[in-house]
């Protein structure tokens, strides 16, 4: 594992920061590629575990971000990544809420609200992608993931029972 650096981690996280459209889930494609694949920072399993305990930790949905951060440096790390995941964005929607106040139907602002809802989907389809190839190592999680995605594209069941199996797969030593 190399020594990591917490500028570069800083400038690379707030410019994905700012194009986190959809949520900050939508950064998770390129954070995996920088952070594992090439800073060797983090293994697969281990950006996957971090995301894993941040989204079922009470709390942001942001709260990976930090625990990336204390993998990498600890405290200084955690401090670092979650401010430069946060700050950028709200000073960028501090800014657009002052200038779309005075024309809240201006044209441009109107083809870059009608834009974004594809953009939004691409990169939470990449994000999921990501997490199933770093969660899944043989035929038996796939298949998992694969019968959960159906069933959520087909059904109207509740997802807290699809977190169940898995739960209960994974303690089981199915998976």
């Amino acid at each position: 594992m190399q020594e990591v650096d917490l500028a570069a981690m800083a400038v690379h996280f707030a410019l994905l920061s700012l194009i986190a459209i959809g949520g900050i889930s939508s950064m998770l494609p390129d954070m995996q590629r920088y952070v594992v694949e090439a800073n060797h920072w983090l293994s697969a399993s281990q950006f996957a575990d971090a995301y894993a305990l941040g989204q079922a930790a009470p709390g942001p949905n942001m709260m990976f971000v930090t625990l990336l951060g204390w993998q990498l440096a600890g405290f200084t790390g955690a401090v670092v990544a979650t401010l430069a995941v946060v700050c950028p964005p709200v000073l960028l929607t501090l800014a657009v809420t002052r200038l779309n106040a005075n024309k809240p139907d201006a044209p441009l602002g109107r083809a870059i609200r009608a834009g974004l809802g594809p953009i939004t989907i691409g990169l939470t389809l990449s994000s999921g992608w990501v997490l199933a190839h770093s969660a899944d190592h043989d035929w038996r999680g796939a298949l998992l993931t694969l019968t959960t995605v159906v069933l959520m594209l087909r059904t109207k069941l509740n997802p807290v029972w699809l977190i169940l199996v898995g739960a209960v797969a994974g303690v089981s030593g199915i998976l």
